[in-house]
């Protein structure tokens, strides 16, 4: 694993509970940025995903 694979999955949990959060106290802003968080983290992941193929595709 490398590092934009870490924290691309962080972003995303983290997206999640603010999202969850948002519900819970009624913040369409809170769910927004959640959600936001989350598209970040996934393509952050898949950013680092994409990074570890081509590494071991070159070994």
């Amino acid at each position: 694993m490398n590092t934009d694979q870490i924290k691309g999955a962080l972003k995303d949990v983290a997206g999640k509970v603010q999202q969850k959060t948002g519900e819970l106290i009624d913040s369409p802003e809170q769910q927004a940025k959640g959600v936001a968080k989350q598209v970040e983290g996934t393509a952050q992941k898949n950013y680092g995903d994409a990074k570890e193929k081509i590494k071991d595709a070159t070994k």
